[in-house]
């Protein structure tokens, strides 16, 4: 087999081709117990109805692409889940995947990029969250290790072309030190081998700042990056300005509580809001550009 170029083995997920938008919405399908959690409802029929019951819900009212995360596990082990998880997970995933035509992701919390891989790679998914994927953070499950390099070790030993969406200063958690945002976001992808970037406020349901995005996406320089909570229909808007993406889920719930299943409505109103503040600066951009003055000389 010949040698890969360094640009060859890193290609950042090509939005448009993944989910046939430059823009991408991602929903959330937040799984319930699964086996072995400490609030595992001892069904995990429920589990895949509630799931299959999420995704079709986020498909009908227009998002892009989905994730699905084991988010009721909580307390979450810090790196490996116990293999009933695993096993549970890619058979909702395996599921999902035939009923809904739309890309599909996996987060298996807190960060077993490990078995997330395994299981996007198995079913066929197109990628995974990372929360750490390089650099040390203090959360509640303890001292958190990014392990970048036994991932893209593993996914390469896998052949799979299963993407890496990375957190950077992963909402939850304190980093060790005080880095720069910047140099953060250059190392992720540059010494991490990210396939794209994600940006989150301080906990779930807190949106990061607007002036962190842009901080983002220009470190990122060109690499996509994501939205990783607290978006909402009223500041979506805004946001997406200085990102190329969202990844939603508290605001598309019923009442917006997130134990809460997901709302259709909510979904069609995020969907609706974004895409029409998309619309509205490209019409913008456009009417600018036409008036341009002509800069050759009469």
């Amino acid at each position: 087999m010949p040698w890969l170029s360094p640009n060859h083995i890193n290609r950042p997920v090509d939005l448009k081709q993944t989910f046939k938008t430059a823009n991408p919405i991602i929903g959330v399908v937040h799984l319930l117990p699964l086996p072995t959690s400490p609030r595992w409802g001892g069904s995990l029929r429920k589990v895949i109805d509630r799931a299959e019951q999420e995704a079709v819900a986020l498909a009908s009212g227009g998002v892009d692409g989905i994730i699905v995360e084991n988010f009721f596990d909580a307390p979450f082990p810090k790196d490996c889940v116990d293999p009933a998880v695993v096993s549970a997970m890619s058979l909702v995933l395996h599921r999902l995947m035939h009923l809904v035509t739309l890309p599909i992701g996996i987060n298996v919390l807190r960060n077993d990029a490990h078995s997330a891989m395994a299981i996007a790679s198995c079913v066929q998914a197109h990628f995974i969250r990372v929360n750490v994927l390089t650099g040390v953070m203090a959360t509640d499950q303890g001292l958190i290790e990014g392990q970048a390099h036994q991932l893209l070790r593993y996914r390469r030993e896998l052949g799979s072309d299963v993407k890496i969406l990375a957190d950077v200063l992963v909402k939850h958690a304190r980093p060790l030190g005080s880095p720069n945002l910047t140099t953060a976001v250059q190392e992720t992808i540059e010494r991490g081998l990210a396939d794209g970037i994600i940006l989150s406020g301080w906990a779930t349901g807190s949106p990061p700042s607007l002036e962190d995005l842009e901080l983002a996406t220009a470190a990122a320089n060109g690499t996509p990056v994501f939205i990783g909570s607290g978006a909402s229909w009223e500041n979506i808007p805004q946001l997406i300005q200085a990102a190329d993406g969202v990844i939603v889920s508290s605001s598309l719930k019923r009442r917006g509580q997130i134990e809460q299943p997901i709302d259709p409505i909510r979904v069609s109103q995020f969907v609706e809001a974004m895409r029409r503040s998309l619309s509205l600066n490209e019409q913008a951009a456009t009417v600018s550009a036409s008036v341009a003055v002509p800069s050759n000389s009469i």
